[in-house]
């Protein structure tokens, strides 16, 4: 019988480097191992209780079709955050997505054509590699480095790579995977490079409220880039509420708002049920940021403490978001995370990783690094650190 292929785009869709060694985690597990997930962006904090209420209480009998750009209430609050962000977003500058990963693919689908391109820093959100494959266009990486905190390259490095095939430059602040925070002088790079050679300038704003050192700028707040600005953002990890699916796109483009309105059309709405919750947790004032805040500055100085005492690896303390990328003394980073879930436990624990590769588009980079989410509590961290400084010492020792 003759196989019947699957498209080449199909193809080409890239194993989540987040989720693909969660085989290898069951199996440990199943032997009885204790696995501190460190892998995946996923907060042990409880989602708040108002977000619940909400649900709980709506009160219409048809849970019907909603409007395709997002809920009249939900808008409302969404544009009154921003606000009090010190951001002039009104209601109609904005999309509601299914998660921030769509927002994410409307913008692409929007301001490219098939075998366009966008410049990216990596290393990178690993999903944007799907994305970019989904909408057939072509992520150009340009990488940053450890060794200066990943921080963003020269103008004259981005402007290198720019052909008449790019429509826009595309970075994450604060960064996952990373957690650096780009300066004000970084991002007013990048606008003036978008404002002179006519590009998008697409920031992945999620993580916007935990900042720990340093001024946070963003890409709707820049001068002389109106048209040009795409904000893409998401309840998932500010509130807690990652299976909520509940994002948005925001522009002042009318173009690109119609675009994303249309393709927004296409999947009919988003949740209607998450927006009713997202719309009550967006009540929730600084009192709650900042207990979040405290709490995620702990875990990061726990991890950055237990990196620093293994021995030759290369991490900055990061400023931003809950994630550390560290480049470990590890030839292989791939390896070296299976290693720790399949050969190796200390007083029966182990830690389970991201690697570093997958957050890079360009090949060979990455080979040992790995992507550390610190979403766990202090006393776990801190058991991490010393179970993850005994597995460099037995991988490296076989």
């Amino acid at each position: 019988m003759a196989k019947v292929n699957i498209s080449g785009r199909a193809a080409l869709l890239p194993p989540s480097p987040i989720r693909k060694l969660i085989p290898y985690a069951d199996q440990a597990k199943k032997r009885g191992v204790h696995v501190y997930h460190l892998n995946i962006g996923q907060p042990d904090i409880e989602t708040p209780p108002e977000f619940w209420h909400a649900i709980n209480n709506y009160s219409e009998k048809v849970l019907a079709y909603g409007n395709s750009q997002g809920m009249a209430d939900y808008l409302d609050k969404l544009s009154a955050y921003y606000k009090r962000c010190g951001l002039d977003i009104n209601a109609d500058d904005i999309i509601v997505t299914t998660g921030g990963s769509e927002a994410i693919i409307f913008a692409m689908t929007a301001i490219c054509d098939p075998g366009d391109e966008i410049i990216v820093f990596e290393p990178f959100y690993t999903n944007y590699n799907g994305f970019a494959v989904q909408a057939s266009i072509n992520l150009v990486p340009l990488t940053t480095n450890a060794e200066d905190g990943y921080h963003l390259p020269s103008a004259a490095d981005i402007e290198k790579v720019i052909t008449d095939k790019t429509r826009g430059i595309m970075y994450c602040n604060p960064n996952n995977p990373t957690g650096t925070l780009y300066t004000i002088d970084e991002i007013n790079r990048l606008r003036d490079i978008a404002i002179k050679h006519n590009l998008y300038l697409l920031a992945d704003e999620v993580y916007r409220e935990y900042i720990y050192e340093g001024e946070y700028t963003s890409v709707m707040s820049l001068e002389g880039i109106n048209n040009q600005a795409i904000m893409l953002d998401s309840i998932s990890k500010r509130y807690s509420a990652c299976g909520a699916r509940v994002g948005n796109l925001v522009t002042r483009n009318k173009d690109i708002y119609t675009a994303a309105l249309h393709l927004g059309q296409a999947r009919l709405c988003s949740p209607t049920l998450e927006q009713v919750g997202a719309a009550a947790a967006y009540e929730l004032g600084d009192e709650y940021f900042e207990k979040m805040t405290n709490e995620y500055r702990r875990r990061r100085d726990v991890v950055y403490d237990g990196l620093m005492k293994i021995e030759d690896t290369v991490c900055l303390k990061p400023s931003g978001a809950f994630y550390i990328m560290a480049k470990l003394p590890i030839d292989d980073a791939e390896d070296f995370s299976k290693f720790m879930l399949t050969d190796f436990d200390y007083d029966g624990k182990t830690v389970m990783m991201a690697p570093g590769p997958g957050f890079y588009a360009s090949d060979g980079m990455g080979k040992s690094e790995c992507r550390i989410a610190y979403v766990l509590n202090t006393g776990d961290l801190k058991d991490a650190m010393l179970t993850l400084k005994y597995g460099v010492e037995a991988y490296n020792s076989r």
